[in-house]
């Protein structure tokens, strides 16, 4: 596996040492998020907008209508992509020393459309399954329309950095004297309980991979 690039984008300036070069460090973080942040512009304006993402190898698809003015105009540009886990706040001894132990990724690159059907159908296959594993296999599959009304973009991963904070706070060491409590507050994403369509025809379980995510 190629390490992750190193140009003037994605070489981490400030404590470096938290940077990681491994690409399935980056593969780890994206596959175990839900949303992603799509830095553009738009008619000379920045936006940050967050949606869903999947992955397929060494690419990144996002998707959304055709007439999305962020999807029509990302294969103009570069963009940025930023996917973010929050595993805890760091609670140190003094207000300079707080912080959060986190995960983070950063893509940079030009997103290319996908218009091939069946390399659309697989990254929407691949968008659907990052957000309930399992659930493109029960669903109806998008008809032709549906597919002409959907855009997806295509962003290579190519150019990419990860930096990760984990640990407990490192207060100055005249301050580990104070009699003041410090250390992490975990951060943890949780399934509650599925609550069904009001529509739903009665008789119909919960499928098995909802289930599973919820008993987790």
């Amino acid at each position: 596996m190629d390490p992750l690039s190193s140009t003037a984008r994605t070489r981490v300036g400030r404590l470096p040492e938290r940077s990681r070069t491994d690409r399935s460090a980056l593969y780890d973080i994206l596959d175990a998020g839900l949303v992603c942040h799509l830095g553009i512009v738009v008619d000379g304006t920045p936006r940050v907008l967050p949606t869903g993402y999947g992955r397929i190898d060494d690419t990144l698809y996002i998707h959304g209508s055709t007439g999305a003015s962020s999807l029509m105009a990302g294969p103009s540009q570069e963009v940025c992509v930023t996917v973010t886990h929050v595993d805890g706040i760091v609670l140190a001894r003094s207000a300079f020393h707080h912080s959060i132990n986190y995960r983070s990724a950063v893509i940079y690159g030009t997103p290319q459309p996908v218009t091939d059907a069946d390399a659309k159908l697989a990254a929407l296959r691949a968008v659907t399954e990052q957000l309930a594993p399992g659930q493109w296999d029960l669903i109806r599959q998008p008809t032709r329309k549906e597919l002409a009304a959907t855009s997806v973009l295509a962003i290579s991963l190519s150019e990419a950095s990860v930096k990760v904070r984990q640990g407990p706070p490192g207060d100055d060491e005249p301050d580990y004297a104070l009699d003041l409590w410090a250390g992490v507050l975990p951060v943890r994403q949780t399934f509650g309980t599925p609550s069904p369509d009001p529509l739903l025809r009665p008789g119909i379980p919960i499928p098995g991979h909802i289930a599973q995510r919820v008993t987790r």
